[in-house]
């Protein structure tokens, strides 16, 4: 990790910079396999299937047969722990369903607001490197919980045209029944048009490379809506003396290994706690399996020693990290502080591997800052809010009058003019 002692506050902005990793032109590419599966449908999915995954596909959908028997391949303790999960993110989510309120604005006037969920919701599997079987629960429990009419889900397959176990099992745990064997920017444009295979879908989830990225992008060209902007994935820690640095360190590693482009900052008000997780870091990383990877995301990571604790949730609110863990002393009277993040981890023992997994929040959440202005998936991610009203007699009469005046001075006199008539009826 690059360390940085006490840096100026106007240096702030170039310290919260993500470094920019080289990537390709990937505009013109989508746009072909945007265009081309507009045209050929399924023909140009598994053109570019094996183009891209190398792999050669018969069929798109996994059949009932496969997603029963995905069970056979996970071991009972994994089985038990994905149910645990399961329930815990199907009780926090449970609970943000909204009560529908009635409020009378003016005597005569009622206005109300209900949820509807969106009818068809594709959902991304990421099956590459890491298998993201969680991203299911994460994904498709609040979207049978909204009551999403129609669910889709696609995943890469492997070489063999298979998605793994663990995906296919979360799926047929929770219910989903349309999955399909197909990843990358084609799967995206397959649920963005539809084809006589996949369905077509009106907003999309998940997470992916930059190539999933730039194709949902695209898809919002095309009408579809998209769950949020992607970056990679990142964490900061802000720790204090009384912080566990063997902790702290396994945090930082544990979303390093996400790949080369994770973002990893440390920040705190001790140059003993900077020093002793660099150890901690250099011990942790010799024992895992995804060392180079995790590395290389170390290699652009910072560990910034700022004057107090105030300094570093000010630091992290301008970064606006995806993932924020407080392992300060008295995390909890902090959290009023926190105005940028994704998701918030209190104290020493809330690792941020609990929000991926477990703990009952969405681990989908908005990274590269964008926690400035987007939430993580929610339940309401899965719903439309529709705003009613009802005026009785003496409601219309009640604001009628300034109806007429305000339509009057914006020169809309149609508008008052629907207004004028009612009250004259009257």
């Amino acid at each position: 990790m690059k360390v940085y002692q006490y840096p100026e506050a106007n240096d702030w902005s170039a310290l919260c910079e993500r470094p920019i990793l080289s990537k390709a032109d990937l505009t013109e590419l989508v746009f072909q396999v945007f265009e081309a599966i507009r045209k050929d449908g399924d023909m140009a999915v598994k053109r570019y299937s094996e183009t891209f995954d190398k792999v050669q596909l018969s069929n798109l959908r996994v059949s009932a047969e496969e997603l029963c028997a995905a069970e056979e391949s996970l071991s009972s303790a994994l089985k038990e722990a994905i149910e645990l999960a399961k329930n815990n993110i199907q009780k926090f989510h449970t609970a943000q369903v909204e009560k529908t309120e009635m409020v009378e604005t003016t005597v005569g006037v009622k206005c109300w607001r209900e949820s509807r969920a969106i009818d068809k919701v594709g959902i991304y599997i990421p099956g590459g490197t890491a298998p993201l079987f969680s991203t299911v629960l994460m994904l498709g429990i609040p979207a049978m919980l909204a009551g999403c009419k129609e669910i889709v889900l696609c995943s890469p397959p492997n070489t063999e045209g298979k998605i793994h176990p663990a995906i296919l099992y979360c799926a047929e745990l929770i219910g989903i029944k349309q999955v399909f064997a197909v990843g990358g920017i084609q799967a995206i444009a397959a649920m963005t048009f539809g084809t006589v295979t996949i369905p077509k879908v009106d907003k999309l989830f998940g997470p992916g490379n930059q190539y999933v990225t730039a194709a949902k992008q695209a898809a919002l060209n095309y009408g579809v809506a998209i769950d949020m902007p992607a970056g990679p994935s990142e964490v900061l820690i802000i720790a204090d003396k009384t912080c566990d640095t063997a902790f702290v360190a396994a945090d930082l590693l544990s979303q390093a290994e996400h790949g080369a482009d994770s973002q990893v900052v440390l920040l705190s008000d001790s140059e003993e706690v900077i020093r002793q997780t660099g150890e901690e870091l250099v011990r942790q990383l010799e024992k895992l399996p995804r060392k180079e990877l995790a590395q290389k995301a170390l290699e652009n990571s910072k560990a910034i020693l700022l004057s107090s604790i105030e300094s570093c949730m000010e630091f992290s609110n301008q970064y606006a990290p995806e993932h924020l863990i407080l392992a300060i002393e008295n995390a909890r009277k902090w959290t009023t502080q926190v105005s940028n993040a994704g998701s918030v981890f209190l104290g020493n023992y809330s690792c941020e591997s609990a929000g991926d997994y477990a703990s009952g929040t969405n681990h989908t959440l908005p990274t590269n800052g964008y926690a400035r202005n987007y939430s993580g998936v929610s339940l309401d991610s899965f719903v439309k809010k529709i705003t009613f009203q009802e005026l009785s007699k003496e409601g219309i009469e009640n604001i009628g009058p300034a109806i007429e005046l305000m339509a009057e001075a914006e020169e809309l006199f149609a508008h008052k003019n629907a207004v004028t008539l009612r009250l004259k009826k009257l």
